[in-house]
């Protein structure tokens, strides 16, 4: 659940804090007050774009922080997925920093993607904002909504169609690209023999280019290593003795004429004898390696013609010997392809209308899910929407077959059809509801995929848009039922959603010293009554109006209770 909003230096507001509870959370106050701030905030935090000029005037940066509370094991098992990790008490606090010249989300203080926010974003909230209802005019969205109510039956088959939908597209390309006609078949023919012919005469091994490129330095460079390796010898044996063997093999036999005097002398010669052995080593290696350094020009040629020859494949055909001997074995499989081009065509074709014959398969199987998914949710629906005030509903989810376009998704078009009216035809939503009813089919089934959902935060902004009344009662009724099973935080106008609240949040605009602020504060039992008071439209709080808040108070109390 989100536990706390932190925000800072935000358009209006100059720096807030709210800490939000379980059940159904109301947000409310005067028109323009700022509380689509508030929501735009929750948003920022969550990876959507952000622009400069939400710097509050004269701030540096804005900052917005969203604190949750992970109880779920499951959504901690997809966060480590991901790579985040909630604190041992199950907190993850998602923090966005806005400058004017870029913005830094971090989690846990983690610095990490807007791309990583948003997917995070998926598990922890869903926000149903003021004009999403108007979603359920396209067609497209009813089949999201139906899969996503279908997801613990139709992800597998889903996760098969797409894997073999992908199979068989690729191999659609490879027989439209392999169209040849007879003359572009034997160019094209010829042309991969000889790159297939001229790969395998290099006898290529891989790792060789590397290993010929330090023979190839150590050689065009011995003349230096020679001198330097001489050098080095000389400064070790001179011909008066002053070298560094000599000098360790004259202080060697001093000390052997008295190391029996004393046991620590002993010591000291065991030293010198070690350096003295290791300076006998060295100098075997010098002489060797000076040997070595005497230039073979016939081996020095041939190095040199290898590594051009190994450069000049590299430069047609790959980076490295690995690319090139890859892409000779593809010249190859082509090259006989197009020797045998009937017969690789005709098992082509095969493979393309077997595949076809798959996806069709899967296709036929995930439509007869959803036909009997749509069927289960389309009862769900119509009880949602009776409880809702659509007393005279009918609601049908519609899944259409085309199986002339499969794609990855399946085959199907899926249209929700409603009719409101008795006597009323059933027609597409789209045709029948009008805005108010559009936000009230959002809330059912807002309301029935809950119960599926795994998200503890649902979010609705102004989710009584175009609702008054009797009808206002059964979405207040409604949210009550989702706060049961869910954390809801819900911004609206409408006093009989407000009675409802289990923690109620007033947000105010006020002028401090020249500027305009928004703040948000929880407000308690009788500052609640007032504001329901002033939400049911009385110009004055008189006596009256504070008699008709208490009441309805009471009254959702016991529907609460009920």
């Amino acid at each position: 659940m989100l536990v706390s909003l932190h925000v800072k230096n935000l358009a209006l507001i100059d720096e807030t804090e709210v800490v939000f509870g379980e059940g159904l959370n109301i947000l409310s106050g005067e028109t323009g007050a700022g509380k689509s701030i508030i929501i735009g905030s929750v948003n920022l935090a969550l990876g959507a774009k952000a622009d400069k000029e939400l710097i509050r005037t004269g701030a540096e940066y804005a900052l917005v922080e969203l604190v949750f509370q992970i109880r779920d094991e499951s959504v901690k098992k997809k966060l480590a997925d991901m790579e985040l990790f909630a604190e041992d008490d199950g907190l993850l606090i998602i923090q966005r920093r806005i400058q004017p010249a870029r913005s830094v989300c971090k989690v846990n203080g983690e610095t990490v993607t807007a791309k990583q926010v948003k997917e995070l974003a998926e598990l922890l909230i869903d926000i149903h904002g003021q004009h999403e209802h108007q979603s359920l005019l396209h067609k497209k969205k009813h089949l999201e909504i139906l899969d996503d109510y279908s997801y613990g039956k139709i992800h597998k088959i889903k996760e098969e169609l797409r894997k073999d939908y992908k199979e068989y597209e690729i191999l659609n390309k490879e027989l439209k690209e392999s169209a040849l006609d007879e003359e572009a078949r034997k160019r094209e023919m010829a042309l991969a023999e000889f790159e297939a012919q001229e790969i395998a005469d290099a006898v290529l091994r891989p790792g060789e280019d590397e290993e010929l490129e330090k023979q190839y330095r150590k050689m065009i460079n011995g003349k230096k290593i020679a001198a330097a390796l001489s050098a080095a010898y000389g400064c070790l044996n001179s011909e008066d003795g002053q070298g560094a063997a000599g000098q360790v093999e004259r202080a060697l036999r001093e000390i052997k004429g008295v190391a029996a005097y004393d046991e620590e002398i002993g010591t000291l010669q065991a030293m010198l004898e070690d350096i003295d052995s290791m300076l006998n080593d060295l100098n075997h290696s010098f002489t060797k390696n000076m040997e070595e350094m005497e230039l073979d020009e016939f081996a020095f040629k041939q190095t040199e013609e290898r590594l051009n020859l190994l450069n000049h494949l590299k430069s047609k055909y790959g980076k490295s010997i690995e690319e090139v001997i890859s892409y000779g074995e593809n010249i190859q499989e082509k090259a006989e392809r197009l020797s045998d081009y009937e017969n690789y065509r005709l098992r082509l074709e095969n493979k393309v209308e077997e595949k076809h014959k798959k996806v069709l398969e899967d296709c036929g199987r995930l439509s007869k899910l959803r036909v009997k998914s749509g069927t289960e949710l389309a009862q769900q629906m119509k009880s949602a929407l009776v409880d809702l005030n659509f007393l005279e509903v009918q609601f049908e989810i519609q899944v259409r077959p085309n199986a002339e376009a499969p794609h990855a998704d399946g085959y199907d078009e899926v249209e929700f059809m409603i009719s409101t009216n008795p006597g009323e035809a059933i027609r597409p939503l789209g045709m029948v509801a009008s805005g108010g009813e559009l936000s009230r089919i959002m809330l059912a089934l807002k309301t029935v995929l809950a119960k599926k959902d795994q998200t503890d935060t649902l979010i609705f902004d102004e989710i009584d848009a175009g609702i008054s009344g009797k009808t206002a009662w059964k979405v207040s009724e409604k949210l009550g039922i989702l706060g049961g099973e869910h954390q809801v935080i819900c911004i609206t106008h409408l006093p009989q959603i407000a009675a409802m609240a289990d923690s109620h949040f007033l947000i105010e605009k006020n002028a401090v010293k020249d500027k305009t602020t928004t703040t948000i504060r929880e407000i308690k039992e009788e500052e609640s009554i007032k504001e329901l008071a002033r939400l049911l439209g009385s110009e004055e709080i008189t006596q009256s109006a504070l008699s008709n808040a208490k009441e309805l108070k009471e009254l959702a109390a016991k529907t609460k209770q009920s």
